[in-house]
């Protein structure tokens, strides 16, 4: 008995060893740039972890798999509880939650399927349900498989023909490759022995999914030239606390330090006084001779627009009067924004009651405005669930009533629309709007020439967040072939070219500005004109090997009533 009793503790110490090296490696990615290849060989520990357990026997194995996802949630974005504890938490243990799950399905299907059948399972059934994740009305596909590269640029220049979910599906290729060959080396027993040449053609499987990815991204890499059509940016980093900026600081003191920051970036753009000789315009100033100019202001910088009638805006009447200072400029911001209904009955779910008969909707919107008053809007559609977002409105806002408001009642708009610069389409990705990988790709097919980010990454702190987050407007880089002006309230800001390399990266926790150009671009890639076609091929498999499952399950108790 002590005998089987040391044997049974060594083992469960293995299988929590397995746990905590599946954890490690899977968070380096995401944590650390250039590391992701690890993710490679990320999910082999699970892998060995779930076989051992299987083959001894073990009871409760969901507790060994469940905790690994709980591990690797909390290693990589533990930092959302610095902005919302409870969400942080419910981010950790709700995504593992639906991580294990796919994960004991998997483990119930090998009762069923033998040999390779139930890892290819898994391995599609990972990958629908990544793609089902990003329209789900509560989404946090943080830890799609595909970011791992997100710090590993020239590895996933092919990222234009498949999008992220391409990226996933590499990971699982050459997890269950090597996998397999661990257990063909190790027993032969997986699905049939193998003789020599079967190992063989599986040795030079392994070797062509590891390799040909990194040789193809190279080969893209050093052969991808951008269009030289520059369109010239200016990013404004105020760096306002946001947990102050609509408390302490008056809204008027926040426009002045922009301003201030503008003003002393673009001398050069401004009107001059007349001299003696000299063209002129009807106000006695000379009009500099110079092309288009975006200025970015971060995301949420005011809270005072009006959609029913911007003018009623201080802050957007400022912006107004500074701009007709400078030709050909024009201000990309941030806003919190508000449309005012006067009827009787609720204009939404999510709309709250001011008196009878006045209704409010809010937003979080991206606004351009020139000189002349010319504006346009774009309301936020990815929306942060909770903060944000209350989901499934026509229960939860009734709930949210009865608790007194807690929940974010932000509205999107139903598809997406572009912004215009001097007549020059761009879109713009409001913060979280930027993980989303096949949405991003809207923007381009209405036209956009380049790519805006606005976001307010400081809500996390000093943490990987803001970093994390930097590098996914990386990958919609490669995905859609645009280059990317990012401003960022607290940093990071920067200029992201069309490989998705980071250039005038700014400090963080710092005011900056930063002047330069993005290229503009025409051309689609594959992603963008076709979409996501891994996630839906691995869709369409995960469902026919689910139905599959089904007849196989329906067959066995059919044939066990018999006899």
């Amino acid at each position: 008995m002590k005998t089987n009793h040391s044997v049974s503790r060594g083992v469960r110490l293995l299988l929590w060893g397995l746990v905590l090296l599946f954890a490690v490696l899977m968070s380096l990615p995401f944590l650390i740039p250039h590391c992701g290849f690890t993710a490679l060989f990320g999910f082999i520990p699970l892998l060995c972890m779930e076989r051992i357990a299987s083959l001894q026997g073990v009871r409760k194995v969901w507790i060994y798999h469940y905790s690994a996802f709980v591990l690797w949630n909390a290693f990589t974005t533990f930092w959302v509880c610095n902005a919302t504890a409870g969400g942080g938490l419910f981010a950790i243990f709700a995504n593992a939650f639906q991580m294990s799950l796919i994960f004991g399905i998997f483990r119930f299907s090998k009762k069923y399927f033998k040999g390779a059948l139930p890892y290819i399972f898994l391995a599609v059934m990972w990958i629908a349900w990544e793609r089902a994740y990003f329209d789900a009305e509560i989404s946090w596909p943080w830890l799609v498989l595909g970011n791992a590269f997100a710090g590993s640029l020239k590895s996933i220049q092919w990222y234009e023909y498949t999008g992220t979910l391409g990226g996933s599906l590499w990971i699982w290729a050459c997890n269950l490759l090597v996998f397999a060959l661990m257990v063909s080396l190790s027993d032969g027993s997986w699905a049939f022995r193998f003789n020599s040449k079967a190992k063989a053609a599986l040795v030079s499987s392994c070797v062509l999914v590891l390799a040909v990815p990194f040789i193809l991204s190279k080969v893209i890499y050093d052969g991808y030239e951008e269009k030289q059509d520059p369109m010239e940016v200016l990013i404004v980093q105020p760096n306002i606390d946001p947990y102050q900026k609509f408390q302490a600081m008056p809204q008027d003191s926040q426009t002045a330090i922009l301003l201030d920051q503008i003003e002393k970036s673009i001398p050069d753009r401004r009107f001059s006084p007349v001299p003696e000789a000299g063209s002129a315009d009807s106000t006695g100033h000379v009009v500099p001779d110079t092309g288009p100019l975006l200025v970015l202001a971060p995301e949420t910088f005011t809270n005072d627009i009006i959609t029913n009638d911007f003018t009623r805006s201080r802050t957007f009447r400022r912006f107004v009067s500074f701009l007709r200072q400078y030709p050909g400029t024009e201000l990309l911001f941030g806003a919190s924004s508000y449309t005012y209904y006067d009827q009787e009955e609720a204009p939404s779910h999510t709309a709250r009651k001011i008196r009878d008969g006045r209704w409010v909707e809010s937003h979080n919107s991206a606004m351009t405005v020139d000189g002349d008053a010319h504006a346009g809007i774009f309301h936020k559609s990815k929306l942060v669930v909770g903060v944000e977002k209350t989901p499934y409105p026509a229960f939860f806002c009734k709930v949210d009533d009865m608790l007194g408001g807690v929940m974010g009642r932000c509205v999107g708009q139903d598809e997406i629309s572009l912004l215009h610069c001097s007549d020059i389409p761009f879109g713009c990705a409001v913060c979280y709007e930027s993980v989303y990988g096949e949405y991003f790709t809207g923007y381009v097919r209405k036209g956009a020439r380049f790519m805006t980010v606005i976001t307010n990454d400081a809500w996390w702190g000093n943490t990987p967040g803001y970093r994390q987050h930097l590098r996914y407007s990386s990958l919609r880089a490669i995905e859609t072939r645009r280059s990317i002006a990012r401003c960022a309230n607290t940093g990071i800001s920067a200029i992201i070219d069309q490989k998705g390399e980071i250039h005038s990266e700014s400090p963080w926790w710092e005011p900056a500005v930063i002047r330069g150009n993005v290229n503009m671009n025409d051309s689609v890639t594959l992603f963008v004109r076709y979409g996501d076609i891994t996630g839906r091929t691995c869709t369409f498999i995960f469902g026919l090997l689910l139905l599959a499952l089904t007849v196989r399950i329906v067959l066995r108790r059919k044939a066990g009533r018999t006899f």
